[in-house]
């Protein structure tokens, strides 16, 4: 059974940064996969991979992290053209009301968004409900949890025992949030910041995720553990760069001399 290749987003705008693509290297991106026979997933047929069962040969799956306007305003239209979806892992205590804004909107970039969402002006750069729910009537995505806050608890609170207990707040939260805002919760969790460790494993089981999505930069097999999904970082480069990584990451013999390579290159990268 072919490997399946998870593509990690964060923001598409013309305002460069970090983990940003352009609108034009991301509407390149997504017309290769369309027009190459790429089949785009979502949550329920990642179960079915890890549960055995096979997909199509091209089966790719296109994340985004946190709920930033941008994806809407640059991300949505492109999935829309070309008949692809995406999963969206937002962060509901940001998520805000009032009217989808149409036209002409600023993105700002990922330190600025950073620098407005902790001045208390989340509304200026993050998804609004009425946004998100046009974008699941028109089906370009899905939605799933990123907690409630997107705090690194392990960060905040030395103790482990009240480390759990505000996590198990965060995705109480989190859960009660999408069902009523959404009126469904999947059994699909991503880690803010990629961090995870057995604890949270175990307080995310507890709370009904067991598909729990970190920043690790791989494929992913159907016999490996769902608790523990890899992701593949997308650059800010043309079409040509995504067809060379999704004939690694499609190919279960090349992504693993594709991951010994990178290793044995950072091991050679910390002697110098």
């Amino acid at each position: 059974m072919s490997p399946l290749p998870i593509l990690m987003h964060h923001h598409v705008t013309p305002n460069p940064g970090l983990v940003t693509v352009s609108p034009t290297n991301f509407r390149s991106q997504m017309e290769w996969l369309a027009r190459n026979g790429w089949h785009s997933v979502g949550a329920h047929e990642i179960e079915a991979f890890f549960q055995g069962h096979p997909l199509p040969k091209k089966s790719v799956a296109i994340t985004f992290d946190d709920g930033y306007l941008d994806n809407f305003v640059h991300v949505h239209p492109v999935l829309e053209e070309f008949g692809l979806k995406a999963m969206l892992f937002i962060v509901t205590g940001r998520i805000g009301n009032g009217t989808p804004r149409i036209g002409v909107v600023d993105c700002p970039n990922h330190r600025e968004c950073k620098k407005l969402i902790a001045s208390g002006e989340s509304d200026r750069v993050m998804l609004r409900w009425s946004e998100i729910e046009r974008m699941q009537k028109a089906e370009t995505f899905e939605f799933h949890s990123h907690t409630d806050t997107h705090t690194r608890w392990d960060q905040q609170i030395p103790q482990m025992e009240q480390r759990i207990a505000a996590l198990a707040k965060d995705l109480d939260q989190t859960r009660e949030t999408l069902s009523r805002r959404l009126g469904s919760v999947s059994r699909h969790l991503c880690w803010p910041q990629g961090y995870y460790d057995a604890n949270y494993v175990e307080t995310a089981l507890r709370f009904g995720f067991d598909h729990l999505y970190t920043t690790i930069n791989r494929t992913n097999l159907s016999n490996e553990s769902p608790k523990h999904i890899g992701r593949i970082v997308v650059k800010d480069r043309s079409s040509g760069w995504l067809a060379v990584r999704m004939t690694i990451y499609n190919s279960q013999t090349l992504s693993q001399i594709y991951k010994k390579f990178r290793s044995l290159n950072h091991r050679d990268g910390d002697k110098q």
